[in-house]
């Protein structure tokens, strides 16, 4: 119903339950005279009993909005009209305890939508633009998270069995025949424990990912029928816990509470698959090349093809290829390589194969192998490549004393790729005074090739072949001779040996905690550093969790499907793992800690120290029940050698290390949501201040209304020293079997700053030196200013509207900028 309220000049619309758009109709003619007779310039429309109102600014904008000019059509082929009404209505009760303009999104909604489109169109547009209005505040991004939500859980059935049952039960509408994604013993152990498992799942946890995040899984991971999306992630992770515990029911309920509750995830692959018919987790594999011959390349390439079709990331070493002159030489084979990357599709069209090619610097190909990346090179690329050197320290000292570099054809000068160290040296100059060499250079002009490259590309990535070598516990299976796609995985690979690695990863954030608050009232997500005084990080509940996690990855090593034989057989051999984190600036963001300060070096250390000792300890407890894996011993950690001590650094007192011993392992705005928060609740979040921080590239360094405490904590990465970088990564290296991808950041990169950069990784004993480089345009980017419609106050009707924006809550580590426009 309708209502005058002469003290406020204004005409309410009350919306009853019986009540529907066309009620307003005979309201209009009525308005209208109203206006021209200085009656009503507003309508104010609220829902009795809990909405809040929304105005309009005249009568023109009532018979556009309130009177039905768009439709959609229905998932049933049926035409409905749309209106402000129903819009508002389907967002009310998802914005309870939230502070959102559910006007103006109306507004700028039907202002995007015309004629008759599908209901789905019409859902995307009110998320993006929901998303896009978090510039305003943070309560949006919330919002469109809950209305994507709320649209899924619609569309699907109701509980996990439910579901289960319907994508088990799927035949093939084209060959009729049973195509089942839920594997058989998977659907067995369900259907067992149905009742247990639908009670435990907790369909609310999907309202917290953020939109983004959630749209990703959407798109990428939920497993599809006909394209539809049958599943939401609450099912996901529960079918990923039911895939790797099968009947440990006690186990998979915690593992699925763990991950629900975000204390950390599984890798892609084991998202992907787990649960279903064709379960390979494992997310990167390691090769050689089996033998410089025509059968050797294509028996290899046709292992990297059947692993590029299961979806794993390949990294593989090209060093016995041989040079060019020979019969088969290194170049046309990388683009033989190219092309079988390229043709692979990874399942459903998520993305093509992805290949890291290693090559040692001795090698006679090096100047080529560094030309196939680069953009102006004028015969062929290889571009879809990635490309990495395998660097032995020989070479580090010989471009330190100006001196002369030796390249040879790996054919003419054997075993160059298989040993390391003094070894390595001890051969390479007995091969240089018997002049087997192809050429010899200046080492200091093959440097600059690679940093030149790496100026205009990005790449190849710099990893160390002594340290990975020296700091390894699988030394004693042999030489390691590549990483992986990511340059942070260090395994053993030969011919006959195909390394893999199952990986998850702990999000930091959720272990920074609230002083004296009780374990069941600490909040899910912190925002922000205001508050900061008041928090702790908890290094109790990381051990808890690295030990569930260590215990989750040696499962799956056993419940793995596997592409190749040689992968199983490596696999279940060594059993390695690989556990990562997401978040550390993050978390040095909520303690209130500035990214080089001596505090976040110092927590730096500590988390790493505690997920590698609870990670090993876990290990230990493990092998007492299930043995050691096949060749653990001579390992060095067989004779009591850690980490710690390959790096000769002696951890804290925290952990008790003896014991151990004694038993050993479009458009989008990014916007850094802590700063968001911190300058809402501080009061001087803006319009005007957004554009400063968009003219300032992201940076709020020279904006004086921003403290100097916030201005420190919320550097952007290309203000921080990378040697920082480079430090950190160093101090935590020592509690990491295996390596780290890291990403150097120099906006304006030169040969001197790099060249100081990766002797700086080199002396400090990194294993991988640089995974990529990222810089930017010297004239820097076009600065441009954002809507200012969206920071309407609710009952201002004067405002303009502009482009759509999407808004994105990136994961990037350390934010590059915190408000930044990218144009794709």
């Amino acid at each position: 119903m309708m209502k005058w309220d002469s003290g406020s000049n204004v005409l309410q619309c009350y919306q009853t339950k019986e009540s529907t758009i066309t009620n307003t109709r005979s309201y209009l003619e009525d308005g209208k005279r109203a206006e021209q007779s200085n009656g009503p310039t507003h309508l104010s429309v609220v829902e009795s009993k809990f909405v809040t109102p929304f105005c309009y600014h005249n009568w023109s904008a009532i018979q556009e909005t309130l009177i039905p000019k768009m439709k959609v059509v229905t998932s049933d082929g049926d035409e409905k009209d749309v209106s402000s009404f129903g819009i508002l209505l389907r967002l009310q009760k998802l914005n309870k305890g939230l502070k959102c303009d559910l006007n103006l999104i109306c507004d700028k909604v039907l202002y995007g939508v015309y004629g008759v489109v599908p209901i789905s169109q019409l859902d995307g547009l009110i998320g993006e633009t929901v998303a896009a209005m978090n510039v305003i505040h943070p309560d949006y991004a919330i919002l469109a998270t809950r209305f994507e939500v709320s649209i899924l859980h619609n569309k699907t059935k109701k509980s996990f069995s439910e579901k289960i049952k319907y994508m088990y039960s799927y035949s093939s509408e084209i060959s009729g025949q049973k195509a089942s994604l839920i594997a058989d013993d998977v659907y067995e152990t369900i259907i067992k424990y149905a009742t247990k498992l639908d009670n435990e799942i907790k369909y609310e946890r999907d309202n917290e990912y953020d939109y983004i995040s959630f749209k990703t899984l959407e798109r990428f991971y939920l497993l599809k029928i006909n394209g539809k999306v049958v599943e939401s992630p609450q099912d996901m992770l529960m079918r990923v816990s039911v895939g790797i515990h099968m009947d440990d029911i006690d186990s998979v309920i915690k593992s699925y509470h763990l991950m629900s509750e975000g204390w950390f995830t599984h890798a892609s692959p084991t998202l992907f698959k787990a649960g279903t018919p064709n379960p390979q987790l494992s997310s990167y594999y390691q090769l050689c090349i089996k033998e410089d011959s025509i059968e050797g390349h294509y028996d290899t390439l046709k292992k990297c093809a059947v692993i590029s079709k299961s979806a794993g990331g390949i990294g593989v070493s090209v060093n016995k290829i041989g040079s060019t002159g020979t019969f088969n030489d290194t170049i046309p084979m990388l683009h033989v390589i190219n092309d079988t990357a390229c043709y692979i599709d990874q399942g459903g069209g998520r993305r093509n194969g992805v290949y890291a090619v290693y090559l040692e610097p001795w090698h006679d190909d090096i100047f080529e192998f560094l030309d196939l990346m680069k953009n102006h090179r004028k015969t062929e690329h290889a571009r879809d490549l990635s490309y990495a050197l395998w660097v032995p320290d020989l070479f580090m000292k010989r471009v330190k004393s100006a001196g002369n570099w030796t390249l040879f054809c790996p054919n003419e000068a054997p075993e160059l790729a298989d040993c390391w160290g003094q070894k390595f040296e001890e051969l390479y100059t007995q091969y240089e005074r018997e002049g087997k060499s192809k050429k010899v250079v200046d080492a200091e002009k093959l440097w600059s090739e690679v940093l030149k490259s790496q100026i205009e590309t990005g790449a190849p990535y710099i990893l160390f072949k002594d340290s990975c070598n020296s700091k390894s516990n699988q030394q004693n299976l042999g030489t390691i001779k590549s990483s992986n796609l990511y340059a942070d995985i260090i395994e053993y690979a030969s011919p006959t040996e195909t390394a893999v690695c199952n990986m998850a990863s702990i999000a930091l954030p959720r272990f920074v905690r609230e002083k004296g608050v009780s374990e069941e009232s600490q909040p899910s997500k912190l925002v922000g550093s205001i508050g900061s005084g008041n928090r702790y990080f908890d290094f109790d509940k990381l051990a808890e969790i690295t030990s569930v996690v260590t215990t989750n990855l040696n499962k799956t090593i056993d419940v793995n499907h596997y592409p190749i034989e040689t992968a199983k057989m490596s696999n279940l051999r060594n059993r390695p793992i690989g556990i990562g984190v997401q978040g550390l600036a993050d978390t040095f963001i909520l303690l209130g800690m500035p990214f080089d300060s001596p505090q976040a070096h110092d927590l730096n250390k500590d988390i790493f120290e505690t997920i590698y000792y609870h990670a090993m300890e876990t290990s230990s407890k493990l092998s007492e029940k299930e043995g050691t894996y096949a060749t653990y011993d001579e390992s060095p950690v067989s004779k009591g050698t850690l980490q710690p001590d390959m790096w000769k650094v002696t951890p804290s007192e925290r952990w008790n290390w003896e014991s151990l011993r004694t038993v050993s392992r479009a458009t989008f705005f990014v916007v850094n949501k802590h700063l968001l928060n911190d300058l809402t609740q501080m009061g001087i979040w803006s319009p005007d201040l957004m554009n400063q921080i968009i003219c300032e590239d992201g940076s709020v360094q020279k904006i004086s209304v921003i403290s100097e405490e916030l201005r420190d904590i919320y550097k952007t990465v290309w203000e921080i020293e990378q040697k920082t970088l480079v430090d950190m990564a160093a101090d935590r290296g020592c509690y990491i079997d295996q390596s780290q991808s890291l990403n150097i950041f120099i906006d304006q990169p030169d040969f001197q700053k790099l060249e100081d950069l990766h002797f700086h990784a080199w002396d400090k004993g990194l294993k991988t030196g640089m995974y990529c480089l990222r810089s930017r345009d010297a004239v820097g980017a076009i600065n441009f200013t954002l809507d200012t419609s969206f920071f309407r106050p609710p009952n201002d009707v004067e405002y303009q509207s502009g482009k759509m924006l999407d808004v994105t809550d990136m994961k990037h580590d350390i934010p590059r900028q915190h408000l930044k426009l990218k144009i794709k």
